[in-house]
């Protein structure tokens, strides 16, 4: 039997995406996987501050530590490429984050690639089709994290939409989801149904003021300001995804993954806003 060597790449949702993707292949290959978790800029948080301990069979996931960073990190210039002739040692194959999305576009054999023995995969995309109830079983938030979400659901109505609007790093969800077009869909859902809760999730605090001074009580969002580069920041994001996998619809922002992790993670109805 193989072993793959997995590099989760990108924000919260990427990450999340991209590991189901390679437990799903190490499980149809018959393969067990060891993912290895690094902080970066895109998110500064260890794994285990997020989420409790992986119950999952063939698959065991363990903090980057200092020499993994110049051995099993993705060659770049940040690193001078040293990793690569490590990784060229080390494995049979190795398959990058930039290679991913063109290879899954040619329909590349994933399943075959991994069965040649010791490989190397790092994603930030969703390489392979695989089961929304994973999520939920990779993914499970620590225990402070959990009691924020519940005392979010408490003040649930028995019609609660939640809006994700993504701004600050994303110039593509401003342009193309801008925020009139959450604020239509709102009004319109309150017209249907007058007892409607909004959850709201945003990197936004000019947002958050714009949709609380429209809707006042009828908002429920995260005093903090979610983000990437402190735990508690991205403990803010999963607390914000796990809550609007909860509510009865979601309104997303274009191309964010985090609108979709959402959605998949409670089998929630999403309809991406956009011009």
């Amino acid at each position: 039997m193989g072993k793959l060597f997995f590099v989760p790449v990108g924000g919260l949702a990427n990450r999340m995406r991209a590991m189901a993707s390679a437990c799903t292949l190490a499980k149809k290959v018959g393969e067990a996987v060891s993912v290895v978790w690094f902080k970066d800029r895109a998110l500064n948080a260890p794994f285990d501050a997020l989420f409790q301990p992986v119950d999952c069979d063939g698959l065991s996931v363990r903090e980057a530590a200092f020499y993994d960073y110049w051995t099993f990190d993705r060659p770049r210039k940040k690193n001078l490429f040293i990793p690569r002739f490590f990784q060229r040692i080390l494995f049979d194959d190795c398959l990058y984050e930039k290679q991913i999305t063109q290879l899954c576009k040619q329909n590349f054999d994933f399943g075959r690639w991994a069965r040649q023995g010791e490989v190397y995969l790092a994603s930030y995309s969703d390489f392979q089709k695989y089961d929304y109830a994973l999520l939920r079983k990779l993914f499970v938030p620590r225990q402070d994290m959990d009691r924020e979400i519940v005392s979010f659901t408490r003040r649930f109505s028995p019609h609660t939409v939640g809006i994700h609007i993504r701004r600050t790093d994303n110039a593509a969800s401003i342009r193309q989801s801008p925020t009139r077009l959450f604020v239509e869909a709102v009004d319109a859902e309150i017209e249907k149904n007058p007892d409607t809760v909004i959850f709201l999730a945003t990197d936004s605090e000019a947002v958050k003021n714009e949709i609380r001074s429209r809707y006042g009580d009828r908002v429920l969002t995260a005093k903090e300001k979610a983000g990437r580069n402190s735990i508690a920041g991205v403990k803010g994001g999963i607390v914000d995804m796990f809550t609007l996998s909860k509510t009865n619809k979601i309104y997303g922002s274009f191309q964010s993954s985090f609108s979709e992790l959402a959605s998949q993670i409670g089998n929630v109805p999403l309809e991406i806003l956009q011009k």
